[in-house]
C-alpha cells in the first residue's frame, strides 16, 4: 500500500505554472516556448491520473508508471523553483546590493545568461522524461476524469440485525442514547422542524458507531415508543432519489408486497416523495442514517423537509466520522462515542482469539494479548481484526510478531482496521491528504501545535488558500480544523489563536500506511533509506551511525522531531548540503555541532532552518543571509550565540524568526527590511534590554511577538507593532508591561494575550483596553504580586477564555464578569481563596460566573493541557 499524491503533486505545480510569476520570467529569460512544452504535456497527463489512482492495484505496472510520474513532477518543481530563487536575489540586489554584491553576482551561477543555459537544459530534460512516460502510459488504456479528488471507496451497506450477545462493552453507550430517545425534544415538540429530533453519533472509523445504533435500533423499548422504525444507510452519495427508495422500503411490512422493487424504482421523484410523506405522515417514528458523508447541507435540508411529516417526538439516529456533518444535521449535541474500556478490550480481544474456555489454557499468550491490545487503544475493530488474525494459532512467537509490530506492516483484508479508516482519508479532498501523510514522520503520541504543523506544511509548498489571499497561517488553521471534524485528532485543545492536540494512534498507523513509500522515519532499525524517499525524519540517535542515507539528490525534508535526537557530525552535516541541494525543511534541532558550514548558502531551496537547543554554536556564517527563500528561521536556546549573522534583513521571504543570542542591542535597520515577518520571538536574550530601541520604522506584518526569560529587558516599543494580535510574555523579571505616556494607543487588533511570571507586573496594563473589541484569549499564570482584577475587564465583549493559574493572591473578580456574554471557558487553579469564592453554586462569586459553558475550578486536568500546549510552543512554565 502507497499513495503517491500524483494528482495533488501535478496540479499544485500547474497552478505554479499559470501564475504571473512564472510567466513573467519565463518570459524574460526567453524559456516561455520550454516552460508551455512541459505546461502542456502535464496538462495532458493530469487528467488520467485519477483513474490510474484508482486502478493501480488491478493493472500490472501501472504503480511503476504512476512512481515515474511523481518522481518527474517533483524534479520539474525542484527545477522550475529556480525562477522564485532568481527573482527573490534580484529583489535583494535591487533593493540594497552593493557593487560589490553586483560583481559577484555577475560571476555567479545566479549571472542571467549562466541562470538561462542552465535552466533551459533542465527544463528539456524533464519534458522528455514526461514525453516518454506519456506515450508509455497509453498502454493502459486510462479515461480522463476531471473531478478534484479520487472515486471513493465506500465500505459495504449495512443491515439493522445484530447479536446483542456478542457486542461487549456497549451497554452504557446504549442506555444513553435511549434515554436521548425517551425525552422530548429539547427545543419544544410540535410541528415543521421542530417535529423531529436529530441526534448523532460520531466518532473515528471502526469505534462501533453501527453497532451501537443497532443495539439501540433493536432493543424493545423502541418498539413501546416508536411506531415505526426505518434503517437506511447512506454510504455511498447522498443521493435523495435512492434515499427514498430505501425509507419505503424500510417502512414497509416484508410480508406484505404492497410495492415491489422493480415498480418502486420506475417511479419518478414526485411519486416516491408523496408515498413517503404518506407512509411517514402522522406516525411517531425512528429512523435511523448509519454512515452519512454528505456535507451539502442543502442536500440534507431538502431530504428533511420531505420526511418532517411524523408525529410528534419522532428522532432520527445519524453516525457519522464527521462533527461538522454531526453538527450540521444535529438538533441536540453530537454523542461523541469512546473507545472501550481496557478490561472490555481485552474480553472482547480474548473472544475473536480464542474459543469460549480456550484463552484459560494458554496463559502466556493471554500476557501477550494484553500488550496486543494496548496498541489497539479502545477500537473494536481494531481489537476484532488482531484477535481473528491469532485464532487458532498457538505459537508463542506469531503472538509476539503481532506484538512487536506496527500495525500498519501487516497484511490488511478488506474489513480490516487500516482499510476502514482508510475510507476516511480516501474522502479527504486532494489537497490534505499529503499534509495527513506528513504526520507519519512524528512518533506516536506526539503533541502538535496549529503553528508547527502549519508551518512545516507551508515550507513543502502545501498549503493553498481557498479564500485567493488568506495568510498561509490562518490557511493552516483551516487545515487542522478539517482534519479535526472527520476525527481525526484527539486531545484537542483552542486555546484561542493556538490548537494543540494529538493524533490517535491508530490513525498514526494510517498516516504511515499511505505514506509507507514516501516518508521515512528513521530509528535503530532501519539499515538502509530507499532512494524514492524525499522527506526523512529521525528518532533515534544510534540510527545516524547505522543508517546509509540515500544517494538520490531530491531529498526536501530532515527533520529531528524528538528531544535529544540531533545531529553530532559536522562532515554528515556538509555531506548532507552538498547533496540535497533541493531541501526545503531542515530541522536540526537538539545538534551538538560547533559551526554551520558557510556552504549553507548553497541550500537556495530552503524555506525553513531549525537550529533550536544547539548550546555549542557561537557564530552563524554570514552567508546564510543569501537564503531568500527562507521562510522561518529558529534559534530558540542556542544559549552559545554570541551574535547574529550580518545583514539579516536580505531574508526577505522570512515569515518566522525565533532568536536566542547574547546581545545586548539589536540592530532596528536589520529587522525593518523584514516586511513579511509574522512571527517573532526572543528568549533566554540574556543580556536584551531594549528592543530596537528609539525604533521609528513600523514592522507591518508582525502579529506574532513572544517574550521568554529575557531578564534584562524593561520595555517593549509597541508604537512599531500595528498589527500585533498575539503577545506572550513569560519569565521576563524587569518588564514592565507598560506604555510610554507620549506615544498612546487608540486601538489594538490584539487577540490572545498571555502574562506569566512578571514580577514587575502589579497590575493588568491599561492598554489592554484599547483591545477591547478583539482579545479572545486573557492567561494570567504564575503571577505571585497579582492583587486584584480591573473592573474593566468587564468590557471584553469578545473574551472566549479567561485562564487565571497559580495567583495566589488574587482574592475577587470583577462584579461585572456576567456581562461577558462570549465567555466560555474559564480556569482558575492554584487561587485558594478565589477558588473558594468561585465554587459551583455555593461560591459568592459563582452569580458571576454561571453562565460561563465551561468552567474549570481546582482542575489539574485543564492546568496540565494548558502547560503541555505552552510547553510545545517552548514555553517553560511552572506547574
Amino acid at each position: 500500500m502507497a499513495e503517491y499524491f500524483v494528482f495533488e503533486i501535478a496540479e499544485s505545480l500547474l497552478g505554479k505554472l499559470a501564475s504571473n510569476l512564472y510567466e513573467q520570467v519565463s518570459r524574460a529569460f526567453d524559456l516561455y516556448d520550454d516552460v508551455q512544452s512541459f505546461r502542456d504535456t502535464l496538462s495532458i497527463i493530469k487528467d488520467v491520473l485519477l483513474d490510474a489512482e484508482e486502478k493501480k492495484e488491478k493493472k500490472h505496472g501501472l504503480r511503476e508508471w504512476l512512481r515515474q510520474i511523481r518522481n518527474v513532477c517533483l524534479d520539474a518543481e525542484d527545477v522550475l523553483d529556480g525562477f522564485e530563487c532568481q527573482n527573490l536575489r534580484k529583489q535583494v540586489l535591487k533593493a540594497s546590493g552593493t557593487t560589490r554584491m553586483k560583481v559577484n553576482h555577475f560571476f555567479s551561477s545566479s549571472n542571467s545568461l549562466v541562470f538561462r543555459f542552465r535552466m533551459a537544459r533542465q527544463i528539456k530534460n524533464v519534458t522528455r522524461r514526461l514525453d516518454k512516460i506519456t506515450a508509455d502510459g497509453s498502454k493502459f488504456g486510462l479515461e480522463r476524469i476531471v473531478i478534484d479528488h479520487s472515486p471513493l471507496q465506500r465500505r459495504e451497506m449495512t443491515y439493522s440485525h445484530v447479536d446483542a450477545s456478542g457486542v461487549i462493552g456497549r451497554e452504557k453507550d446504549k442506555e444513553e442514547i435511549i434515554k436521548i430517545l425517551m425525552q422530548p425534544h429539547p427545543n419544544g415538540d410540535g410541528y415543521g422542524d421542530q417535529s423531529v429530533c436529530v441526534i448523532p453519533i460520531v466518532g473515528i472509523g471502526g469505534l462501533g458507531k453501527t453497532t451501537l445504533a443497532k443495539l439501540v435500533f433493536n432493543d424493545n423499548r423502541m418498539d413501546d415508543i416508536f411506531q415505526l422504525k426505518m434503517w437506511v444507510c447512506i454510504s455511498d452519495d447522498f443521493d435523495i432519489r435512492q434515499i427514498l427508495i430505501k425509507i419505503i422500503n424500510s417502512a414497509t411490512d416484508p410480508t406484505i408486497s404492497v410495492f415491489p422493487q422493480e415498480s418502486i424504482n420506475n417511479l419518478d421523484i414526485e411519486q416516491l416523495q408523496s408515498r413517503v410523506r404518506h407512509r411517514l405522515s402522522c406516525q411517531k417514528y425512528l429512523l435511523v442514517l448509519d454512515d452519512v458523508w454528505n456535507n451539502n447541507r442543502a442536500k440534507w435540508i431538502e431530504l428533511k423537509d420531505l420526511i418532517k411529516v411524523g408525529a410528534v417526538g419522532s428522532k432520527i439516529l445519524v453516525t457519522t466520522r464527521s462533527t461538522s456533518i454531526a453538527s450540521m444535521m444535529g438538533t441536540v449535541p453530537s454523542y461523541v462515542l469512546e473507545g472501550l474500556s481496557v478490561e472490555n478490550c481485552l474480553s472482547l480481544f480474548l473472544k475473536w482469539a480464542f474459543r469460549e474456555g480456550e484463552e484459560k489454557e494458554h496463559p502466556y499468550l493471554v500476557d501477550i494479548g494484553k500488550e496486543i491490545v494496548k496498541k489497539c487503544r479502545g477500537v473494536p475493530l481494531a481489537l476484532k481484526t488482531s484477535g481473528s488474525s491469532l485464532f487458532s494459532i498457538f505459537d508463542l512467537e506469531r503472538w509476539e510478531i503481532l506484538r512487536d509490530h506496527e500495525l500498519w506492516n501487516r497484511k490488511q483484508q478488506k474489513d480490516d482496521i487500516l482499510p476502514s479508516l482508510k475510507l476516511s482519508y480516501d474522502q479527504m479532498p486532494s489537497y490534505l491528504r499529503h499534509c495527513f501523510a506528513l504526520f507519519s514522520l512524528y512518533p506516536k503520541d506526539f503533541g502538535f501545535t496549529c503553528a508547527e504543523i502549519a508551518n512545516f506544511w507551508a515550507t513543502l509548498g502545501l498549503l493553498r488558500s481557498p479564500f485567493g489571499s488568506q495568510k498561509i497561517e490562518n490557511v493552516g488553521k483551516l487545515y487542522i480544523n478539517e482534519l479535526y471534524s472527520r476525527s481525526f485528532l484527539e486531545d484537542f485543545e483552542d486555546f484561542g489563536t493556538v490548537y494543540y492536540f494529538k493524533l490517535h494512534d491508530l490513525v498514526h498507523d494510517l498516516s504511515l500506511y499511505v505514506a509507507k513509500e514516501e516518508f521515512l522515519m528513521v530509528n535503530s532499525h532501519t539499515r538502509s533509506i530507499p532512494e524514492q524517499v524525499r522527506d526523512i525524519s529521525v528518532v533515534e540517535n544510534d540510527s545516524l551511525r547505522h543508517t546509509v542515507f540515500p544517494k538520490s539528490r531530491g531529498v526536501r525534508t530532515i527533520i529531528f522531531p524528538v528531544d535529544g535526537v540531533g545531529v553530532g557530525s559536522e562532515s554528515l552535516l556538509e555531506t548532507w548540503i552538498k547533496r540535497y541541494k533541493y531541501l526545503r525543511h531542515l530541522n536540526l534541532s537538539n545538534s551538538s555541532f560547533a559551526t554551520l558550514p558557510n556552504s549553507i548558502a548553497k541550500l537556495e531551496h530552503l524555506r525553513a532552518l531549525i537550529l533550536d537547543k544547539n548550546f555549542k554554536i557561537k557564530r552563524l556564517p554570514n552567508s546564510i543571509c543569501r537564503l531568500q527563500n527562507l521562510q522561518k528561521l529558529s534559534l530558540r536556546r542556542c544559549l552559545g550565540l554570541e551574535t547574529l549573522p550580518k545583514r539579516l534583513g536580505m531574508l526577505i521571504s522570512l515569515r518566522k524568526l525565533y532568536i536566542t543570542t547574547k546581545q545586548s542591542i539589536l540592530s532596528e535597520d536589520e529587522f525593518a527590511s523584514l516586511n513579511h515577518l509574522h512571527t517573532l520571538v526572543f528568549e533566554y536574550c540574556d543580556n536584551l534590554m531594549f528592543l530596537f530601541r528609539g525604533a521609528q520604522a513600523q514592522l507591518p506584518s508582525l502579529e506574532v511577538l513572544i517574550i521568554q526569560s529575557c531578564g534584562k529587558l524593561e520595555c517593549l516599543p509597541f508604537h512599531i507593532l500595528p498589527k500585533l494580535e498575539v503577545l506572550i510574555v513569560t519569565r521576563c523579571l524587569m518588564l514592565i508591561l507598560s506604555l510610554n505616556s507620549e506615544i498612546p494607543i487608540q486601538r489594538l487588533k490584539m487577540k490572545y494575550l498571555h502574562i506569566e511570571q512578571c514580577p514587575q507586573q502589579l497590575a493588568l496594563p491599561e492598554w489592554i483596553k484599547a483591545a477591547s473589541n478583539t482579545l479572545r484569549t486573557l492567561s494570567i499564570l504564575n503571577c505571585h504580586c497579582l492583587e486584584m482584577l480591573p473592573e474593566w475587564l468587564s468590557t471584553m465583549t469578545r473574551l472566549k477564555m479567561l485562564h487565571i493559574v497559580n495567583c495566589p493572591k488574587l482574592f475577587h473578580l470583577p462584579c461585572d464578569l456576567h456581562c461577558l456574554r462570549a465567555l466560555e471557558d474559564l480556569i482558575i487553579d492554584g487561587c485558594p481563596e478565589l477558588g473558594r469564592k468561585c465554587e459551583p453554586h455555593s461560591g459568592e462569586h459563582w452569580p458571576f460566573i454561571a453562565h460561563i459553558k465551561c468552567v474549570s475550578i481546582g482542575e489539574t486536568r485543564k492546568r496540565k493541557l494548558l502547560f503541555q500546549m505552552l510547553s510545545r510552543l517552548g514555553l517553560n512554565c511552572t506547574q
